[in-house]
Formats: C-alpha cells, structure tokens, sequence
C-alpha cells in the first residue's frame, strides 16, 4: 500500500507527495547475482565432450564478465549410484561439489575406463594442479566461517582462485571429472542431491546458492536419465521387465529409457516421445509414488519451490535449465527437431540404448553418439520461457552453446527502476539530484541506509561504519561528464541493441545497494522518493 505524507519543496515551489512503494526491491550489490551449478556425465563415452567443454569454456566466462555478473559456479557430476555399480570402484559424487584439478585425479584411475585411457581429456587442456589452484577461503549468507568452499566464485571482480589464475582456466582443470561414473546416468537425480545439499546446514556446499541470485542449471550428458527409485532397484538386478535383452547377464542403458519413456506413433520414426511413469508390472500410468523411475515432478517441484522462495526477495529472480545432450545441430534456432527413430534391430545402438541417436559426430573422427534425451529435456523445457534451452551434444565447438546459455542468464538480469518521475532538487545542474530515501528492514527493525561516497572518476565506496550503502543512478544518456551517475544499459544479446530500463515514461531513477560484508539475512530494501507530480495532499 502507499503512504503518502506532505512535504516542503523550495525549488518547484509547490507542495509534493512523497510516496513509499514497498514493492520497489533493491538488489543487494551492483551487476546481477548467479549460481550456476553443471552436472557432468563422467561415464566412459564422455572424454571427448568434457574435454571440449573445458576447451570452450573461455567464452562462457568472458560473457559473464561482460555482463558484469557476480557469479559462483559449481560441479558436480551425473553418478548418484545404480545398483549395477560397485560404490567403491565408482565412488558416486551423488551431488557433491568437486572442485579439484583433473592432473591431481590422474593417477586415482578417473580417466580411466577397461581399456581406455582418457587422460587427453584432462593433460590437453589443463595446465595448473595442487597448491595453484588453491582456494582463497570466503564467507556466505548463510556461514560466516570462512573456509575454502568447493566452488568458483568471482563477486566485485575479485575471484576465490589465486592471484592470476583466470576463471576459464580454473574450469579447465576442475570441469574434467573423469569417466570412471556410473554408465547408468543419473543427471536429474544428481541435480536434486546438488541442491538439496546446497540448501542443508552441515553439508559441505551448504549456502553455494544465495537467496536472491539467478540459479542457472547446466547438464551436460550423452545418456538418457536413469534417475531410478531405490524401492525398485530389483529392475538393474534380478527383474528383466524392462531390459532390452532378458537373457543378457546384465543391463544396459536401455533399461532406463525403457522405464521411464513413452513414444507415440508406430515407428520406426516415432511422432514423439516422453517421460512416463511406470510400474513394476512394467505398464506405464504409474502413480508417481509407484514409479521405477523417479517421477518428473520431483524435479520440477524442487526448482519451482526454489523459484518461488526467491521471487518473495526479488519477483524478478528466475530458475534457468539448460542441455548440453543428444539434440541435432540447429535445434536450439528451430532449424530442426529432435530425431525419435527406432534402432535397427539386434544392433549395438538397439541393445546398449533402446533408440536411435538423437545426434552423431561425423566430423571429429570419434563417430559418437548422443541418446536423444526426454527425462532431463522435460524438466529444461519446464523452465525454457519462448526460447529453446536445448544444445548439441556432437558439435566439435561448445561455444555456441555455452554463449547461448550465457544469452539466457543475461536476459533474466534487469536493472530495479523507480516506480515514479522524481522531483529534481537542484534545476541548476545537468544531473537530476534526486531526493530518495532507502530504508533496510530485517523482521521489525529498520533503518535508513547512507549514500555511498564518491571515489575517482567513476566509483563509490561504502562510508566507513557501514555495511551498505545507497547509490541512485539519474543519468540516462551520458549528460554529466562522470559515468558514475549512468543508468544500467542493457544489451539485447539477439538484437544487438541498446537501452535503457529505467529512463522512461513512469520513471527517471535506478536503484543499487554496495556492500562492505556479507548480506544481511532476510533484508528486503524499499525506496522512497519526493515525487515529480504536483499533487493535493
């Protein structure tokens, strides 16, 4: 609600409303926050891919930067355990952040699987182990012990990595993870692990996600999911319902397409396929409770709670899934669609996958293939908005694809405008000198935060005895010869265009906050601003 009060104005010479609109949410730094977790496949076919995609990394990095998002990213893979793999030979992550260089790892067996030996994976593109890639120990929200935390940050341009170690080659070492995992791939399930931990007291990467920060989701598989339900854990061991050969000795990766898939149309080239629920018995319209396969809506559920836990602190804060899996290249610009054909019969393809590729990699050599996914492409399109947050797996150069889940986290990022035209304080100056007051409420306390001070040309800096402070940006198209007083513009990434939020029709101010500490819990932040409109009181 409004609460208006009357005040004197000597420079326009009339009285003028002041109006407090709760609803104004003030961002608790500059530029925007988000966690961006990758769930990697580190099952035997994934060397090339995880070695690609810490090739490419670079541009992933440099567009965050541009954006000027204070970011913390994290890794984890897609073994959360299966029946059908021995705990100590693979020693599932099950959601546990790693955060440790490849070179340091080579000699535990990681990149190793039977007879190949996938070191290339990790020695052609990372060049820094142990002690220069020690973590510098940090503080969160949520813990104000500071420790070294099993992720990379970089908040206020400052990094958690050793003085001269660039982000992109930090991932370097630290995105490989192996493909010793599971060959029964768990990317859903590892995801929810990953988050659940992230929101737990005691676990080692709680707080890794903050409140009010994007939380960007990025899986990168060859696999169809296998997220399966430990009460049925009999489907990977003595029951054949759902394995493609009943007289093998053991499953394969088609048990789990055959659990938790549904096509539609008579083949051999399907009109679709998706995720379905099915029971022991083998017939699909489970309950979810009754599932092999956890059902789906654990995982939408999971990130629209977190989405709807972080709009009460900021309506703008969104959840982003992205896929780095089995699609064909262009299906993320709509050139084409996602292939859902029948394997050949008997064939290699059929008995190890129960569907044909959804992509192949004619161009590297390597011939590989990609499973079209439909579990974990379910979810991402639950949070996809009108663009498609699916990429190609089989591409040789992930930078497209990592730019393009960059574009995404960019979009979601604006700038907090005003919600009125306020009133110029000093009609002298080019400047509007805006009269704003920003109040810091935690439960019933509240106080009015300071303005920050003027440094250099282009700066402010928290006053001394403050935690936060204030800052108002009036200058919509470079007026003042100081660009500390610039409103945010904002890139179109698709458009290529310029513009300015908060320099329109409703409003002529934009709000930040700068802060010398962590957080305050549970702060919301309201502005209040002498209005430009003459109004009876």
């Amino acid at each position: 609600m409004a609460l208006t009060a009357c005040l004197e104005h000597p420079v326009v010479g009339v009285e003028l409303c002041k109006t407090e609109n709760n609803e104004v949410r003030i961002p608790l730094d500059e530029g925007g926050d988000v966690d961006i977790l990758f769930v990697i496949d580190n099952s035997g076919s994934m060397a090339e891919e995880q070695a690609r995609l810490a090739r490419n990394f670079e541009a992933f990095a440099r567009r965050l930067d541009e954006m000027g998002a204070h970011y913390r990213i994290g890794v984890t893979t897609t073994d959360s355990g299966n029946p059908r793999c021995e705990a100590a030979v693979t020693t599932p992550e099950g959601g546990d952040l790693v955060l440790r260089s490849c070179l340091d790892r080579l000699g535990e067996g990681a990149f190793q699987f039977g007879d190949v030996d996938a070191a290339f994976a990790c020695t052609d593109v990372c060049k820094l182990g142990g002690d220069a890639l020690a973590i510098t120990p940090t503080a969160t929200d949520l813990d104000p012990e500071r420790r070294a935390r099993p992720w990379i940050e970089k908040i206020d341009d400052v990094s958690n990595l050793p003085a001269g170690v660039e982000v992109a080659d930090a991932f370097a070492c630290f995105g490989p993870q192996g493909i010793d995992g599971c060959g029964h791939e768990q990317p859903l399930e590892s995801m929810y692990l990953a988050l659940k931990k992230a929101l737990a007291p005691g676990e080692d990467h709680y707080g890794f996600m903050r409140d009010n920060a994007l939380l960007s989701v990025v899986l990168v598989t060859d696999e169809t999911d296998c997220s399966y339900e430990p009460a049925f854990k009999d489907i990977f061991i003595a029951d054949k319902t759902f394995w493609e050969d009943p007289s093998g000795l053991s499953p394969t990766s088609a048990t789990c397409w055959n659990a938790g898939v549904q096509c539609s149309g008579p083949g051999p080239v399907y009109a679709g396929c998706e995720p379905a629920n099915f029971g022991i018995d083998g017939e699909p319209g489970a309950a979810d409770a009754d599932a092999v396969l956890r059902p789906i809506s654990r995982y939408v559920d999971l990130l629209e709670k977190i989405r709807a836990d972080k709009q009460l602190i900021d309506p703008s804060r969104e959840v982003l899934v992205s896929l780095i899996a089995g699609v064909p290249a262009g299906y993320q610009d709509g050139e084409i669609e996602i292939p859902y054909a029948e394997a050949e019969v008997g064939s290699e393809q059929d008995r190890n996958f129960g569907i044909a590729p959804g992509c192949v990699n004619s161009s590297d050599g390597s011939g590989s293939t990609a499973v079209p996914p439909v579990r974990e492409r379910a979810v991402a399109e639950a949070f996809a908005g009108e663009a498609r947050n699916l990429y190609s797996i089989c591409e040789d150069d992930y930078t497209p694809a990592l730019e393009g889940i960059a574009r995404r986290i960019e979009k979601a990022f604006r700038p907090v405008c005003g919600t009125t035209m306020v009133a110029d304080r000093d009609l002298e100056t080019e400047a509007l000198d805006a009269d704003c007051k920003i109040q810091q409420r935690v439960d019933d306390e509240v106080i009015d935060l300071p303005p920050c001070l003027p440094v250099g040309e282009d700066d402010w800096a928290v006053p001394e005895g403050s935690s936060v402070c204030t800052i108002v940006l009036t200058d919509p198209r470079g007026l003042t010869p100081s660009t500390r007083d610039d409103m945010t513009a904002v890139h179109d990434p698709d458009s290529g265009a310029q513009t300015v939020p908060c320099d329109n029709r409703d409003t002529n101010v934009e709000f930040k906050l700068r802060r010398a500490g962590p957080r305050v819990r549970g702060a919301t932040y309201t502005a209040t601003c002498l209005s430009d409109a003459a109004e009876e009181c």
